[in-house]
C-alpha cells in the first residue's frame, strides 16, 4: 500500500526519464501498468528486469495493430494518466494522441516526456541529457571554473528536469481532474524542468553570489566549495559555506590562526586557498579525513560509490540502498509517515501480466 493506491497509470514504453517517473509513481503506491512493444528487445545496455519497472505490470501490444490499439484505448478508459516519452506528435500518427484519448476518457492526465517540449524549433530534433541542459544554462555553473562543464549523468536532465517535473505534472494533473473533471495534457520537458532548477542559484544571482562568470560564485569558485583528491585516491567533498561551518573546518584542520584562510570570502585568495587544501587534504586518506569530519558542522563528507554508500553506516540506518539478487538499487523517496517496511519488487519479464490485464478488461 502506498498514498496513491487506488490511482492507475498507463506508461508506454519508453527510455529513461518517463520509465523512471512510473517506477516513482509505482513506488508511492499507484498502479503503473507499462505497455512494453510487443516482439520488442531490451534496448542496449539495459536488462532484461530493470530496475525502473519494478512493482509495474507489463503487457505487451503492438501500437500500429487494430485490436491491440483497440485494448490500449480500453486501457486507458480506466486510467487517471497516461504518460509516453516520444517524439512529438508520435502518438497522434497512431491514432492515440490526447484528441483521441480523451475521446474516451475526458478526465485523462497526458503527461508528455521530451527534451525539447512539445513546441519549439528544436521539438523534432534529437538530443540526450547532456544536450538539454547545456542548453537551458544548467550545466554553466558544473565542474571547475578551469574544468570543462560536466555533470553526473542523467541526473541532471533525465531526473531533476525531465522524470520529477512529469511526475508533479501528472499528480497536479490528477488533483485538477478529481475536482473538474477534466483531463490536462502534461508537456514536461527536460529543456524547460532543468531551467527552472537553476531559479535558487538565480536567486544568489540577484544578491550578487553567483555572477555569470564562472568560478567568481559562492558555489562554484571558492576553496571551501570544491571535491579534494586524498592520500588514497579518494575523493573528499567540502562545502562549508556559512561562517560558522567555516570557523568549524578550520578549527579541525588546525587552521584557525592562519590569516589567508580567515578571509573567506576574499576571492583574490581563492586560488591560492583552493591549492593549499589540496596539499592538506592530500596527506590523509579519504577515510581518516571522514573520521575526523563525519557528524560535525564543518560540512565535509566523503565521495562513496554506489556499492560504498550501501555499505556505509548511514545506510544502516537510513536503507536508503538494497542489494537483492546481485542487483543494487536505491529505495523509494520521500518517505511517509507509518509506512511500514519496504522490500523491492520484482520487475517483469515484458508482458508478463498480458493474460491477466486482457481478463479484466473483459470482466
Amino acid at each position: 500500500m502506498g498514498v496513491l493506491q487506488g490511482v492507475r497509470i498507463v506508461e508506454v514504453e519508453g527510455l529513461g526519464p518517463a520509465p523512471f517517473a512510473g517506477m516513482l509513481l509505482s513506488d508511492m503506491g499507484a498502479e503503473v501498468i507499462v505497455v512494453h512493444r510487443k516482439g520488442g528487445k531490451t534496448a542496449p545496455g539495459m536488462p532484461e528486469r530493470s530496475v525502473l519497472d519494478r512493482g509495474k505490470r507489463s503487457i505487451e501490444l503492438d501500437l500500429k495493430n487494430a485490436d491491440d490499439k483497440a485494448v490500449f484505448i480500453k486501457l486507458v478508459a480506466r486510467a487517471d494518466a497516461l504518460i509516453e516519452g516520444f517524439r512529438p506528435g508520435v502518438m497522434e500518427r497512431l491514432g492515440l494522441g490526447p484528441e483521441a484519448c480523451h475521446a474516451v476518457n475526458s478526465s485523462l492526465v497526458f503527461g508528455r516526456m521530451t527534451g525539447w517540449g512539445q513546441s519549439g524549433p528544436l521539438a523534432h530534433a534529437a538530443g540526450h541529457d547532456l544536450n538539454y541542459i547545456a542548453m537551458s544554462g544548467a550545466l554553466w555553473y558544473s565542474s571547475a571554473p578551469q574544468d570543462a562543464p560536466v555533470s553526473p549523468a542523467t541526473l541532471v536532465g533525465d531526473i531533476g528536469g525531465g522524470a520529477m517535473y512529469l511526475v508533479s505534472g501528472v499528480l497536479a494533473g490528477i488533483l485538477q481532474a478529481k475536482t473538474s473533471g477534466q483531463g490536462t495534457v502534461v508537456d514536461a520537458a527536460i529543456y524547460d524542468g532543468s531551467a527552472h532548477m537553476m531559479n535558487l542559484l538565480m536567486a544568489l544571482r540577484q544578491g550578487g553570489g553567483m555572477p555569470n562568470a564562472r568560478g567568481q560564485g559562492l558555489l562554484d569558485g571558492p576553496h571551501w566549495s570544491r571535491t579534494y583528491e586524498c592520500a588514497c585516491g579518494g575523493y573528499l567533498s567540502v562545502q562549508s559555506l556559512e561562517p560558522q561551518f567555516y570557523a568549524e573546518l578550520l578549527k579541525l584542520l588546525g587552521l584557525e590562526g592562519d590569516a589567508e584562510f580567515q578571509r573567506q570570502y576574499d576571492k583574490a585568495l581563492w586560488p591560492l586557498l583552493t591549492e593549499r587544501f589540496a596539499e592538506i587534504f592530500k596527506a590523509k586518506t579519504r577515510d581518516a579525513w571522514a573520521v575526523i569530519f563525519l557528524g560535525t558542522d564543518a560540512c565535509v563528507a566523503p565521495v562513496l560509490s554506489p556499492d560504498e554508500a550501501r555499505r556505509h553506516e548511514m545506510n544502516d540506518a537510513r536503507n536508503a540502498w538494497y542489494e537483492v539478487e546481485g542487483v543494487l538499487q536505491a529505495a523509494p523517496a520521500p518517505r511517509f509517515k507509518d509506512q511500514g517496511d519496504w522490500a523491492p519488487p520484482r520487475s517483469p519479464l515484458r508482458g508478463a501480466d498480458s493474460a491477466a490485464i486482457l481478463a479484466e478488461l473483459e470482466s
